[in-house]
């Protein structure tokens, strides 16, 4: 016989509590005082009817019930200050106080199969896309790695987590470029985080969606954060679950594998792909589940090809937001669960502690997929926390890209024009050539630097000189759209050191455009009075 309480199943034949998916230890004298109160709901027992019944013919002092109540306790996670499953009545008894069920009754509406998918149009490519659900707020699932939606809803975990995502919102979900059901592209094509970002508002445009919350699944993180960064304004809150901030070591980030590991990593990817790869890191307590490592395997070759797989896994090798994350001004929640095998709770620790405001959830578990083990727990949480998100004001900062260019002396006019023609054309925001200003501003670094170097290499040609000069920070746009702040002031001070000719740009513009195809070279230090710190520079090869 099973009895359901809250979150809870008690096997009263296996003598088995569960949380959800995941089993609960719990010593036999304990369960058997959780079963005796749990046959008795709502009645006071006091402590001599207890031990009596529980041990007769034994004796037992109170210190030794104590205990026991105790150990009860901490198994359902309960406060004796504020219980919510088993009362004390001092010198009368115990109380089991929470509702029971006498089968699982699911507090939403299980999706049993997959969506009628949609596509959405991305530059030239389509994007495919599921809408579930009618709550009052819109949430964009961001999953990480590959995915492929279809596959999503085939996985009795998986379908189970999105449906109950869906009781509380408009779920979004899609499948970015290369992947999946979307449109498949070259390798050397595969998305960058500014192209993962496009593809994510693409699909909120063709739904009508002008604000949602992220909820972004390991590297899903990094492309949540900076949409949270660069459009506040369509972002109601951030969840990052169990994600990063990069992804490889560096002196000041040891959690992180090294290059040798990644390396071998997808040397691994490439022998093995086809089966339930990575599996063990990712959902070590059902690694071992045939049917769960059938579905594994088939959601990875259906999600990308092993040569995408591969090369999407060294692209993200790459990613580095951290300076991206004090510029976050939306509400935020992390959540990482402290045995994760993927990637470390440091990873998580650190991301919450560079997002002003953000709350930091720590959950035991050691599954990195947040549907696999107790998912209620976080679940709860992410409702609970978007309800609170949706009335926090909106930020008066965003992250963008400035681009400083110098005006040739000659031939001023026309080139001007040509300057308004490609920021234009790049999707950027004209700034004011005449005041010493950003030429422009732009939402995605790769585009910026695609600009710059267009509008050098054509003031080559004519023979005229200019430069330009690229920085992704922190900016505050004025009533007449002028971009100021400290990104704008960093790269006033690069000019200076931009040869003639020349495009060249910060270590954070870099890092951003990672898989962009972008070629560049290290150019010289700026030296920041401010703090002392030295900012490589790094000039634009080619694009």
């Amino acid at each position: 016989m099973n009895v359901f309480f809250d979150q809870f199943s008690l096997n009263l034949k296996e003598r088995r509590l569960w949380k959800g998916s995941e089993e609960v230890s719990l010593p036999p004298k304990a369960f058997d005082v959780l079963a005796f109160l749990v046959s008795r709901p709502n009645e006071l027992v006091n402590r001599e009817t207890m031990m009596t019944e529980l041990w007769p013919g034994t004796f037992v002092d109170d210190h030794a019930l104590s205990f026991q109540i105790t150990e009860v306790r901490k198994a359902l996670g309960d406060d004796p200050k504020a219980p919510r499953f088993i009362e004390t009545r001092p010198r009368r008894g115990y109380r089991f106080m929470a509702e029971l069920r006498a089968a699982e009754q699911p507090r939403f509406q299980l999706i049993q199969a997959a969506p009628e998918t949609h596509y959405a149009r991305s530059g030239d490519l389509n994007i495919a896309y599921h809408v579930v659900g009618n709550g009052p707020i819109d949430i964009v699932f961001v999953m990480g790695w590959v995915s492929h939606l279809e596959y999503f809803w085939r996985e009795p975990n998986f379908a189970r987590f999105l449906s109950r995502l869906a009781s509380f919102s408009r779920l979004i979900l899609f499948d970015k470029r290369g992947t999946g059901l979307s449109d498949r592209v070259p390798l050397n094509q595969l998305p960058t985080l500014e192209q993962r970002m496009d593809d994510l508002r693409a699909v909120m445009e063709s739904v009508g969606s002008r604000k949602a919350a992220i909820v972004g699944v390991s590297e899903g993180g990094p492309m949540s954060a900076l949409f949270a960064a660069t459009y506040p304004e369509k972002t109601l809150g951030l969840v990052m679950l169990g994600s990063y901030a990069r992804r490889l070591r560096d002196e000041d980030y040891p959690w992180g594998p090294t290059r040798e590991e990644r390396d071998a990593y997808c040397h691994y990817i490439r022998q093995n792909w086809g089966g339930p790869v990575g599996i063990e890191a990712r959902a070590p307590t059902l690694a071992a589940d045939p049917a769960f490592r059938d579905w594994w395997a088939t959601y990875l070759r259906m999600g990308a090809s092993p040569g995408a797989a591969e090369s999407l896994t060294r692209m993200n090798a790459e990613i580095d937001v951290r300076p991206v994350l004090p510029i976050i001004r939306v509400p935020a929640l992390v959540i990482h669960r402290t045995g994760d095998k993927c990637l470390l709770v440091e990873e998580g620790r650190f991301l919450a502690s560079r997002i002003p405001g953000a709350r930091f959830l720590e959950l035991p578990g050691a599954d990195h997929l947040p549907f696999v083990g107790d998912q209620d727990t976080i679940l709860n949480e992410i409702e609970s926390f978007l309800s609170s998100a949706s009335h926090h004001p909106e930020p008066e900062h965003v992250l963008a890209t400035a681009l400083f260019l110098e005006v040739p002396a000659g031939g001023a006019e026309r080139f001007r024009q040509q300057v308004r023609r490609e920021i234009e054309w790049f999707r950027g925001r004209e700034g004011d050539l005449n005041k010493g200003a950003p030429a422009a501003t732009f939402d995605g670094p790769a585009r910026a630097i695609r600009c710059a170097y267009s509008l050098v290499e054509q003031a080559n040609r004519l023979g005229l000189q200019t430069r330009a000069a690229l920085h992704t920070g922190e900016c505050e746009f004025e009533a007449d759209g002028q971009a100021g702040g400290f990104a704008v002031n960093l790269v006033a001070r690069m000019m200076p050191l931009t040869p003639q000719g020349k495009v060249v740009v910060s270590r954070v513009v870099k890092d951003l455009v990672a898989g962009s195809g972008i070629q560049f070279r290290p150019h010289k230090a700026l030296l920041l009075a401010e703090d002392g710190e030295d900012w490589p520079l790094f000039e634009v090869v080619s694009c």
